[in-house]
C-alpha cells in the first residue's frame, strides 16, 4: 500500500470518529438538556401531558400568593412579559428567598386542570442580590 493511500484512510477513520463523538455527545447533552418552560412558551406550544414531570420559570405576580387553610400549601401566578400566567400550587417549605415580585423556578408537573402542581422550589435573585445580614444599614435607621 502506498503512503499516500495509507494517509487516506488514515484521515478517513480518524474523521469518522470524530463526527461519531460528535454524534454522541449531542445526544448525551439534548437528552440532559434542564431548561424550563415560561408562560409565554407554554402558551405558544400548548401544556406538556398531564402527569409529566416538567419546569416552569418566571415571576411570581405580586398580590397573588395565598396559603390554603393547613397553613403547608401555597398557591400563587407565574408571569413573564406577556399576557400568559401560569397557576402553581406548592406544598411544603418554600425557600428563603420567595417572596412575590421574584423569580422563581419550580419542578413538578400539571394536572388536568391546568394547574401546575411543585413539588420543588428553586427562588431565583438578580446579580444585586445581598443577603440581609450584609446589606448595609440605611440612613435614619
Amino acid at each position: 500500500m502506498r503512503a499516500r493511500t495509507r494517509r487516506l484512510y488514515t484521515f478517513g477513520i480518524a474523521a469518522l470518529l470524530v463526527l461519531g463523538a460528535a454524534v454522541l455527545a449531542f445526544f448525551a447533552l439534548r437528552e440532559n438538556a434542564n431548561l424550563f418552560y415560561t408562560p409565554e412558551v407554554l402558551a405558544e406550544n400548548g401544556l406538556p401531558q398531564p402527569g409529566r414531570e416538567v419546569k416552569v420559570g418566571g415571576w411570581v405576580e405580586p398580590g397573588t400568593l395565598t396559603y390554603a387553610d393547613d397553613g403547608a400549601t401555597m398557591q400563587f401566578t407565574v408571569i413573564d412579559n406577556s399576557p400568559s400566567t401560569i397557576t402553581v400550587r406548592f406544598t411544603g417549605v418554600a425557600p428563603d428567598l420567595f417572596r412575590e415580585g421574584q423569580g422563581v423556578v419550580a419542578t413538578g408537573s400539571f394536572d388536568q386542570a391546568g394547574t401546575f402542581t411543585a413539588r420543588q422550589l428553586l427562588a431565583k435573585h438578580d446579580e444585586n442580590y445581598q443577603p440581609r445580614e450584609l446589606k448595609p444599614l440605611e440612613a435614619g435607621g
